[in-house]
């Protein structure tokens, strides 16, 4: 797909693949890299024809961290130096926001790690929602060994993922982690061989695809995303059941029923684009 320089961007059926690809930098993060991100999952969430995304590398490593080749000015923004990780010296970002692009959008994410994950290489992945690793992948919360606390909102999501002892740990220590501890930890839900890394995400989404109902998924990811940061159920209790019921009227309830009691593949007319019921993240879909 045109318009892109540090993602490898494939349509294959329902399944979007982002592939990061700075082969001469081991894929580390920019802020066009962040942008094009944006545009990407962008994409994915305008076109119903889009189910999943695949977000995952190219070569050995998934991302080395931020492009330091500017040496030790690489995080200064105010200087200048830093702009291109981080956007420019005035703090405007937006291009670059790929958090709220991935929670904004519609559609799951399944992030594949080809290789390992260091800094922001592995703090933008926190928003997907399901993660696999080739078992030969290591992953680091390396901040503090550069002078710097955890960024992308990672303080947030990271102790939400694997819980807030094992973030305290991997952010202070700032230490390298095998995938098998990644795994222990739920950042990654399985590990799979390098070679058969793809084909397993490939795998997942298809499941996501043939299975699902478009509008039902993007709004269950948006609830548990939203609801299981919260104290109590009465937020997810305020929604559930006016959703359901408005949701039951319709024709994906229908096509749902019907394939599950004829014993065949759903076919469900409803997009995610348009056939929202009211809801507190999409009004007026």
């Amino acid at each position: 797909m045109s318009g892109f320089e540090q993602l490898e961007v494939e349509a294959d059926g329902p399944i979007l693949w982002l592939r990061i690809h700075r082969p001469e930098a081991m894929n580390a993060y920019t802020a066009q890299m962040g942008a094009e991100l944006v545009r990407g999952f962008a994409l994915a969430d305008q076109d119903d024809g889009i189910r999943v995304v695949i977000l995952t590398a190219k070569g050995r490593v998934f991302c080395a961290g931020a492009d330091v080749s500017a040496g030790a000015g690489a995080f200064d923004t105010q200087s200048g130096e830093g702009a291109k990780n981080f956007g420019s010296r005035d703090g405007d970002r937006a291009d670059s926001d790929f958090i709220g692009a991935m929670q904004r959008c519609r559609k799951p994410s399944i992030v594949a790690f080809n290789g390992s994950a260091a800094g922001v290489g592995l703090t933008l992945t926190l928003p997907c929602d399901i993660r696999i690793a080739a078992d030969t992948a290591k992953f680091g919360c390396v901040f503090t060994r550069r002078g710097l606390v955890p960024e992308a909102g990672s303080a947030w999501f990271l102790p939400r993922i694997v819980g807030l002892p094992t973030a305290l740990r991997w952010c202070l220590t700032g230490a390298l982690v095998p995938a098998s501890e990644a795994l222990a930890a739920g950042l990654v839900s399985e590990l799979v061989p390098v070679e058969q890394l793809e084909e397993r995400a490939r795998a997942l989404a298809t499941e996501i695809a043939e299975n699902t109902a478009p509008v039902a998924t993007a709004l269950t990811r948006r609830m548990l995303w939203e609801f299981s940061a919260q104290q109590t159920a009465a937020g997810a209790l305020g929604v559930d059941a006016a959703m359901n019921i408005a949701l039951g009227q319709g024709a994906d309830v229908h096509e749902g029923v019907a394939a599950f009691l004829e014993k065949r593949l759903p076919r469900f007319p409803g997009k995610a684009s348009s056939d929202m019921p009211a809801n507190p993240w999409w009004p007026g879909s």
